[in-house]
């Protein structure tokens, strides 16, 4: 599931939230999924449970996951704004606002968006 870095400049903390981030995003963990309580995640890991517990709040403050009391914690269901989908919109402005500078076309920009998004479809072009 996860592999650490230990030779990595990052937290391990961060190295687990990019991953399971990563996992979510590409689709290997569904919406709504459960995901491993924090004892067992970091027994896999052998790593501390107070470092699953950050990289878990990491993700829940940025809309990646809801925590249920008594479940456990759940990768979110799409939609809805949170802080990590405003961060990721505003860095997509100022990227599109430069290639369209650069000289890329609206056409071009949409294809490749269009291209990601059969992507994370199982390769479909929708």
């Amino acid at each position: 599931m996860l592999s650490l870095n230990y030779r990595d400049a990052r937290p391990i903390y961060e190295q687990v939230r990019d991953g399971l981030r990563h996992l979510m995003v590409t689709g290997a963990i569904d919406q709504g999924e459960k995901l491993p309580s924090v004892r067992s995640l970091a027994a896999s890991l052998a790593i501390n449970p107070n470092t699953i517990q950050r990289a878990y709040a990491a993700l829940e403050e940025e809309g990646y996951l809801v925590t249920e009391p008594g479940k456990g914690a759940f990768a979110a269901r799409a939609g809805g704004e949170n802080l990590r989908r405003t961060e990721l919109l505003r860095q997509f402005d100022s990227v599109t606002a430069e290639l369209v500078f650069l000289g890329m076309t609206p056409r071009e920009l949409a294809e490749r968006v269009l291209t990601a998004e059969g992507t994370q479809k199982g390769g479909e072009t929708v």
